[in-house]
């Protein structure tokens, strides 16, 4: 079944971009949002009939290692999430068939190789679905084909290059001392080698080359760019899901499944997680566009998945999944709203806009919810994830890791709220809002829905954690 997840979004890309495309074209929304909500929908039923089905020709022409922890699960459902909010917002902002059509192609492109990227376990096949991944993300940020989307994506290119030269490298190390690709029997390679000086070498590569996917600093110079001057669909892509995969996930994968943890591993994520949630908020007050400081702000928020990880304890590495899904939903929001103002208002230069709230209230009522589940104010989703990775850094006796990491969150709402206020609740120049009115229904539905998605996520947490997550691992898994 897993195969399927990777393989169906590659047979609809060629299908719908046979010689009849004319036909075909006007079916691409429906066919990648079918996708997506039947993704979303396995995730929340994996013991239904179609999971249990067996597609024995798959099986006999792709020989990939695939199979699903908790881990995996918790990344298709973000997957599928962002993917369809995406989609909603590119509906109503791309208005050409053609481009619409070609947008829905990188847009299965980039979801078969993510879904392919979280469910294998070899590290080879794991490199191509990244690849996958962001050759399509290349081109999603010049869609535009615009001096600043070119910029922006040549950036992607450069950086992500030098992240490929890097984990390329590595993975010839591990094959060096382990003789595999396998996940498991590098695993039992690096318990049973002698080969330290290569394993740190390779396990050096691959931080450098993912800490560059997932745009932690000091590797973050791409990110800004890419993510500000791409289309909005894009960015909320970009954003919500991409640098997820490519980056974060992938660096817990070969902690969890291949390395494991060191005393010198462990201080080297807690040093480059807390940096990235320090400088990522102070960056982010600087900025006068909406979409810039929405990038500072991601780049602070993958830095505390980063410090959970960094704990190298069940609770910290729970709070890290957990906050890569509530990232991923409030971070998608924030950018689904940004679009909401841009599309409005024409402009993205904070400075210049003021007082919508009046005009557009479930963009007001949505951005301000998305804003407090980022900086982790109760009862949203946030809070949770922040608050367990607050607790694993205590208990782990990380003190001074943890109070950082509550003081960048007060810094964090200060300046989310700052800005809520001025661009939706304080009078603006009535004038110039007079034709103002709120965005359309596919941008609207988009940020209702993932607002809805942040606040149950947050109320109901006690039941999901006593129901659901502890009793059967289904979503983190055993680490």
């Amino acid at each position: 079944m897993m195969h399927t997840l990777v393989l169906f979004p590659f047979f609809a890309l060629i299908i719908l971009n046979l010689p009849l495309r004319v036909i075909f074209r006007r079916l691409s929304f429906w066919v990648v949002f079918a996708l997506s909500l039947i993704q979303i929908f396995l995730v929340f039923f994996p013991q239904n009939a179609f999971w249990g089905t067996h597609f024995n020709f798959l099986n006999t022409f792709f020989r990939f290692n695939l199979s699903a922890d908790g881990l995996s699960m918790v990344m298709l459902l973000s997957i599928g999430i962002v993917t369809l909010t995406a989609l909603l917002v590119a509906r109503q902002m791309i208005t050409d068939s053609d481009r619409m059509a070609l947008f829905c192609s990188l847009l299965l492109i980039a979801m078969a190789g993510m879904n392919g990227a979280v469910l294998v376990r070899d590290i080879f096949s794991l490199y191509v679905f990244l690849e996958i991944t962001a050759v399509a993300s290349y081109i999603m940020i010049a869609f535009d084909k615009n001096i600043f989307s070119f910029e922006g994506a040549f950036k992607y290119l450069v950086l992500s290059a030098v992240a490929t030269a890097m984990m390329i490298t590595a993975i010839a190390l591990v094959i060096l001392f382990s003789g595999s690709t396998e996940f498991y029997l590098i695993n039992y390679a690096i318990r049973a080698s002698a080969h330290t000086s290569l394993i740190v070498l390779s396990l050096g590569l691959f931080l450098c080359g993912f800490f560059i996917k997932a745009g932690l600093i000091p590797f973050h110079s791409w990110l800004p760019d890419a993510y500000s001057s791409a289309p909005a669909p894009v960015s909320i892509f970009l954003a919500g899901i991409v640098t997820k995969t490519t980056g974060v996930y992938t660096l817990i994968r070969i902690f969890i499944s291949i390395f494991g943890f060191n005393g010198q591993s462990q201080r080297i994520l807690l040093l480059a997680g807390i940096i990235s949630v320090v400088i990522g908020a102070i960056a982010a007050i600087t900025q006068k566009d909406f979409k810039r400081m929405l990038a500072y702000s991601s780049i602070s928020q993958v830095g505390y998945i980063i410090l959970g990880l960094g704990c190298a304890s069940s609770l910290g590495i729970a709070g890290a999944i957990l906050h890569i899904f509530n990232h991923s939903v409030f971070k998608s929001l924030l950018f689904v709203n940004s679009a909401a103002v841009e599309t409005q208002t024409g402009k993205t230069n904070m400075d210049e806009i003021s007082g919508l709230g009046e005009k557009m209230p479930v963009t007001a009522v949505t951005s301000t919810l998305g804003a407090l589940s980022c900086a982790g104010i109760p009862p949203l989703a946030g809070f949770w994830s922040k608050l367990l990775i607050i607790l694993a850094l205590w208990v782990g006796g990380l003190h001074v890791y943890a109070v950082v990491a509550i003081l960048s969150s007060v810094l964090t709402l200060a300046y989310l709220l700052s800005i809520q206020r001025k661009l939706f609740f304080i009078k603006g120049n009535s004038e110039e809002n007079s034709q103002i009115k709120e965005a359309g229904f596919g941008i609207s539905l988009a940020s209702t829905l993932l607002a809805f998605i942040s606040l149950a996520t947050g109320v109901f947490f006690p039941f999901i954690i006593n129901s659901f997550i502890v009793p059967f691992g289904k979503i983190f898994g055993r680490f």
